[in-house]
């Protein structure tokens, strides 16, 4: 089973280890959430990449999570078509990030800015 939704994931910045948020269209799978992107260069996932502690967003409910690059060639393809069902760009070749979450945050997270309107949009 899985399925797609947007999510509001926060990262810290690898350059001021401010809170980084952005909202992305992910895929939840087999009890992950997976990300995505067509290249490696967004600062989301430089950020998420260099400290892996992230916090996502979604259902109004807030979770901390540990992420990582997905290695498995299958799993890639997988994902990207199940984020781009009956479209071109599903077959394209993306670099895919897997959350495994921790439990729904509970007020105090070791992101700076989870929960609160302290956003910064720089790295």
């Amino acid at each position: 089973m899985h399925d797609t939704f947007t999510a509001l994931l926060t990262t810290k910045g690898r350059k001021t280890g401010r809170a980084h948020r952005v909202m992305l269209r992910a895929v939840r799978y087999n009890g992950r959430i997976y990300l995505s992107r067509h290249r490696p260069d967004g600062d989301w996932f430089r950020n998420a990449m260099a400290e892996p502690k992230v916090g996502i967003k979604y259902d109004d409910k807030s979770f901390e999570g540990h992420a990582k690059l997905v290695t498995d060639e299958g799993l890639e393809r997988r994902i990207s078509e199940m984020k781009y069902p009956g479209q071109a760009r599903a077959e394209e070749r993306r670099v895919v990030v897997e959350v495994t979450l921790e439990s729904p945050s509970q007020g105090q997270s070791p992101i700076p800015g989870i929960g609160t309107e302290n956003d910064s949009q720089h790295n």
